[in-house]
């Protein structure tokens, strides 16, 4: 897929200790995406309302490759190793990009076979997915 890569992470923490490390650790992380990342056209993390323990990141890059280049780099690595004691779950919901407004998004193209992009189960697989730990 040459037009977009996106995914939403839905973390649900512990308790508010967690969530607060949580939070730090989320902050030192986005510094390295901003300084290193080109390629990471949106990586923006969410507390939903009524949910203080959940967080929810949307992540849009330029393409697999940007993707690929992002889970490679010392402050993701880092992130990766380190989020899972404060974590009580993970949900991993792969996009496929099919238009938009804004980085670049201004052509569209048939959306792909239902299901292409959406809830994933352990070991799930495909040519477009995250082979990495989540």
């Amino acid at each position: 897929m040459n037009e977009g890569f996106g995914l939403v992470v839905r973390f649900s923490l512990r308790d508010q200790e967690c969530a607060a490390a949580f939070d730090e650790l989320c902050a030192v992380t986005l510094e390295g995406i901003r300084a290193d990342e080109p390629g990471t056209l949106a990586y923006v993390v969410h507390v939903p309302e009524g949910e203080p323990l959940v967080r929810v990141f949307y992540e849009l890059y330029a393409d697999r490759v940007a993707f690929d280049a992002h889970e490679a780099q010392p402050h993701t690595r880092r992130f990766l190793a380190r989020r899972e004691q404060y974590l009580a779950g993970v949900e991993v919901t792969f996009l496929d990009v099919i238009g938009g407004k804004g980085a670049g998004w201004e052509r569209r193209r048939p959306p792909g076979p239902v299901g292409s992009g959406g809830r994933l189960g352990p070991g799930a697989r495909g040519p477009w997915l995250l082979r990495g730990p989540f």
